[in-house]
């Protein structure tokens, strides 16, 4: 077990604080901005936070707040800057390898001893958690805490049940509220075995009512001491992820889980998830029916709703990880019993012990480079510009635009610049949905982002001066704030069928940054170079599926000679 647990702290230490790649921003703007704010005073806070009945919970961000206060109390925020990077992603490089260790004891629960090694290497060599697991995502700590719940069940008829169960599943709905549904389906199941002998289940009943008021009470707590006024984020969040607001940003058809989230998440392990499964079924094995029922129920609910992503289903893994070792197993017990494969079978016992078939080894090893460029090569530019930019001198004059796709990099969490975090000094384009679903006609609806690429030329025309101040004074509105204020404004825009221009008013900054597609739109180029600016920096080769995301990120400079 110590070594198990030794492998798996340094591993996703590795992967956590050598990843050099942007894979979403909710690792940044949702745990890192507002943790960065609550110790240094500054950050940027997206709508969730400023809309008058915010969605986030401050629980999943605050774990970031010890890292902050020591480098803040130590002063090594100010001598090393980088640290503000560094110790966060020590932090969640530690949460991950809870998945990799409670993993294996999930399978000695489900399935044998002799199953341990298979689980433990599926999770080791997994894409998905190479790519997401270390990083600071809620569905990344989601899913350590649902392992270790997991690992806690009652799987056994007569088994006694366990309060660390309820307590850390507790604590993976409060992360994220929309885990309750697998709880919902493995409560389900302990209580219909359960019928025979009620009173065991009655103890169940007010031990998870119990411990699941203190986990509430304490986010409530926690949420009321943030916002300034008592707020259920938890109900707020399950609104919104039910309303039209979550399909602003994008809506997949049902079949997306299915086809495309788990062929991403099992990779070259899913032909043996499915056959592992099918065995379950087959052959009546309880505990693995248990998980596939799990897995089913989750993604049928989940696929009901129209915003879909694949990390939605990462709580889900560990568990496709037992049914793919279920298999592994089964395939090599049957060839070590064919007497043409047993040479091979001996050859295999001799690479780590592991119970495998050298072609299954193989198949499963394939995706190991995969992870290892998404990790450190994918999409670097966006991170690397913010090391760029902490390097910049520090002077009143330092302004920058952020002229990309909202969100298109960190923030503050990572540039750490107080002289930066003055309004209109930094900004970047927004792209907040029609809150409160005030907005009827949803289609209709366009954010900053969209006004600006739907004709970058023309609004940079109408909402630049025609000369560029060398002193760069703050943008006055560079951005909406998505407060009470933005809320009536936006129904107030759509009853006189008017441009969804909430009136954003731009400085000329210093340094523009941008991804070099933008270089592409017609005249974009010489209206740069006419004004004065030059580019000064060039990294990554950026493209995620969006056409205004290629071409590197570039940082232009005003005056660079």
């Amino acid at each position: 077990m110590i070594q198990v647990s030794l492998l798996s702290v340094c591993l996703r230490l590795v992967i956590a604080l050598f990843t050099r790649g942007f894979f979403q921003p909710d690792e940044y703007f949702q745990a890192l901005e507002p943790a960065h704010k609550v110790v240094f005073g500054y950050g940027h806070l997206t709508w969730e936070w400023l809309s008058p009945q915010p969605v986030r919970g401050v629980l999943y961000p605050a774990i970031n707040i010890p890292a902050y206060w020591v480098l803040k109390a130590s002063g090594l925020d100010t001598i090393y800057p980088a640290t503000v990077v560094t110790g966060p992603r020590l932090i969640h490089g530690l949460l991950a390898s809870l998945t990799d260790i409670w993993v294996c004891k999930l399978a000695r629960e489900v399935l044998d001893e002799t199953y341990v090694q298979l689980v433990y290497f599926l999770s080791l060599t997994s894409f998905f958690h190479s790519m997401s697991l270390s990083r600071s995502l809620s569905n990344s700590l989601e899913t350590s805490l649902t392992t270790i719940a997991l690992s806690h069940f009652p799987w056994g008829v007569k088994a006694p049940f366990s309060l660390r169960c309820i307590f850390f599943a507790a604590l993976a709905c409060a992360v994220r509220p929309t885990n309750s549904v697998i709880w919902v389906y493995m409560f389900s199941v302990l209580f219909l075995r359960g019928r025979s002998r009620p009173k065991p289940l009655i103890i169940v009943a007010r031990d998870a009512i119990m411990i699941g008021a203190t986990v509430l009470t304490l986010s409530i707590v926690l949420d009321t001491l943030f916002y300034g006024r008592p707020t259920l984020t938890v109900l707020n969040f399950l609104r919104v992820n039910a309303s039209p607001v979550s399909s602003f940003y994008g809506s997949s058809p049902w079949h997306y889980y299915l086809l495309q989230a788990i062929p991403i998440l099992c990779v070259t392990s899913l032909p043996f998830v499915l056959h592992g499964s099918l065995l379950a079924v087959k052959k009546n094995e309880a505990k693995l029916k248990i998980l596939v029922g799990c897995v089913a129920w989750t993604i049928g609910i989940y696929s009901l709703l129209g915003h879909k992503e694949w990390r939605f289903l990462h709580p889900l893994l560990p568990m496709l990880h037992v049914l793919g070792a279920r298999s592994l197993g089964e395939l090599y017990d049957r060839s070590a019993q064919d007497p043409y494969s047993r040479q091979s079978s001996r050859r295999m016992k001799q690479v780590g012990g592991l119970p495998l078939r050298m072609r299954d080894l193989l198949l499963l090893l394939l995706p190991v480079p995969t992870s290892i460029y998404v990790a450190f090569f994918h999409c670097t530019g966006q991170i690397e510009v913010m090391s760029y930019l902490r390097s910049l001198p520090v002077d009143g004059s330092t302004t920058i635009g952020f002229l990309m796709p909202c969100h298109s990099t960190p923030w503050q969490a990572y540039l750490h610049r107080p002289d930066l975090a003055h309004p209109g000094k930094m900004w970047a384009l927004g792209c907040e949905p029609p809150l409160m679903c005030v907005v009827r006609d949803k289609a209709r609806y366009r954010d900053q982002t969209d006004l600006f690429f739907e004709s970058p030329i023309g609004y940079v025309l109408s909402h630049f001066p025609s000369q560029v101040d060398p002193s760069f004074p703050p943008s006055p509105f560079p951005s909406s704030v998505p407060d009470a204020s933005f809320v009536s404004i936006l129904g107030e825009i759509e009853s006189h069928n008017s441009s969804w221009d909430m009136g954003w008013r731009h400085e000329w900054p210093k340094y523009i940054v941008m991804f070099g597609a933008l270089l592409q739109e017609p005249g974009m180029l010489s209206l740069l170079q006419e004004k004065g600016y030059r580019e000064i920096w060039k990294g990554g080769r950026e493209w995620d599926g969006d056409e205004r995301r290629k071409g590197g990120v570039r940082v232009w400079e005003y005056g660079t000679l």
